[in-house]
């Protein structure tokens, strides 16, 4: 038999591919209807899962560190306006928390248990809060950075936004390392998931078994 872990994986694993899909979806389809295809020709507007799967990122990542991304939408945000590019940075998150909130009302109306079926769905909602609120860290490259960029409007404030982007990738892992995640993201995400009513999923196949 599988270790615990390893079940844990391979039952959460589901809610990993379809949350970050819907946010690299949501993406893609609001740059679409602003004129930009590149998604589109890349065979990224879509569903699919595949598309936007990451080998180490989505598949061995999550397994080793219980973290991971998909691969980012590619957006030419040069035929967009500051407008626009929040917009479309805005649509992953908004994704998310719409999924959370869709999930929540069957929950609530399909009266499901806190155990199987119902924990799957707890679990899912937590997974999309918790995405939602970290991609809005305005840190590059998540959403939350571009969204600040979009509402920057000196020269002198752009300048310095993209001096800061070029070091954003460590700044980030540095947040990481330094528990961001602990300190900022996980009580932020528990706060929105309290107020939706809901009980605690159980995190682990073996929490269930007791």
């Amino acid at each position: 038999m599988l270790p615990y872990q390893a079940l844990t994986y391979l039952v959460t694993l589901p809610i990993f591919l379809v949350s970050l899909t819907i946010h690299e979806y949501a993406h893609a389809w609001v740059a679409y209807r602003f004129g930009d295809d590149t998604a589109k020709r890349m065979g990224r507007l879509t569903l699919n899962p595949l598309a936007h799967i990451s080998l180490f990122g989505t598949i061995i990542l999550p397994l080793l560190a219980h973290f991971g991304w998909a691969k980012p939408i590619p957006v030419d945000f040069s035929i967009l306006t500051k407008r626009q590019i929040f917009k479309v940075a805005a649509a992953g998150p908004a994704a998310n928390m719409l999924l959370a909130v869709i999930l929540t009302i069957a929950f609530h109306i399909f009266r499901l248990p806190p155990e199987g079926l119902g924990n799957f769905v707890l679990l899912a909602i937590l997974f999309n809060i918790i995405l939602a609120v970290f991609n809005l860290i305005p840190i590059p490259p998540l959403d939350g950075s571009k969204m600040v960029y979009a509402r920057l409007k000196s020269p002198e404030a752009i300048s310095t936004y993209n001096n800061f982007a070029r070091f954003g990738m460590l700044v980030l892992i540095g947040f990481l390392l330094f528990g961001g995640f602990q300190i900022i993201v996980l009580p932020v995400a528990a706060l929105f998931y309290t107020l939706l009513g809901l009980p605690l999923p159980s995190l682990t196949i073996k929490d269930q078994k007791r």
